[in-house]
């Protein structure tokens, strides 16, 4: 094999280490905002489930007073 097709070779094996690299970190960094939009998400959710519970009672309550008067 000529010395240049080697370096040709030695070269594009270095750019795809270097793409492997970045995409690793890339592949981290998508997997951290994930898991922080999917706990942010159960967050979401137990506080909108809390605050129908309240809203809930509160017609409950409105109801109730309505029918004693």
């Amino acid at each position: 094999m000529p010395d240049n097709e080697l370096k040709s070779l030695e070269s594009k094996v270095d750019d795809l280490v270097n793409a492997c690299v970045l995409l690793k970190e890339e592949n981290k960094t998508l997997r951290t905002s994930q898991e922080d939009l999917v706990s942010e998400r159960a967050s979401l959710i137990e506080k909108t489930e809390l605050a129908r519970n309240r809203v809930e009672a509160m017609i409950s309550r409105l109801k109730s007073l309505e029918e004693n008067t």
